[in-house]
């Protein structure tokens, strides 16, 4: 009778480590499309990422950089006083968006030209995102904003 209920407790124990394990599998294939690191112009310089890989690129749009091209196509260049990397993006911007302010894009690196799908802006004189601020820090480029 004691080496029943002792089997029983075995099965479900490893039933349920089976279970875990498949769940937290499918939780990371399932989230692994929605994942975006980011870096700043310097680490992508660095390191170059592939082609398929998305990513987030943050920093400050370098004065001078901003074009408006034909349609919604708009390139600008991104720097965190490190390194800058040109960027393309094909839509409308945000209406924050503007030269010597911080911002951030997701898309992909191809051919030395960050390719963006989504920009966003600061909202206000004074926010920065905190991962463009640590890349500024780093490059020790970042000055804090008067209160």
């Amino acid at each position: 009778m004691k080496t029943l209920k002792k089997r029983r407790r075995v099965q479900i124990i490893m039933v349920s480590i089976v279970t875990l394990v498949l769940a937290t599998g499918l939780i990371g294939w399932a989230l692994q499309d929605g994942i975006n690191y980011f870096r700043s112009p310097s680490a992508v310089i660095a390191e170059p990422p592939l082609a398929s890989e998305v990513f987030r690129i943050g920093g400050l749009v370098e004065e001078g950089s901003l074009v408006k091209g034909q349609g919604m196509a708009i390139t600008f260049s991104v720097t965190d006083g490190g390194a800058t990397v040109p960027v393309t993006y094909s839509g409308v911007l945000p209406d924050l968006f503007e030269e010597n302010q911080g911002m951030i894009g997701t898309g992909s690196y191809v051919d030395g030209v960050f390719v963006a799908t989504e920009i966003l802006a600061k909202h206000d004189e004074t926010y920065m995102p905190k991962e463009v601020v640590d890349a500024l820090k780093e490059q020790g480029v970042y000055v804090e904003p008067e209160s």
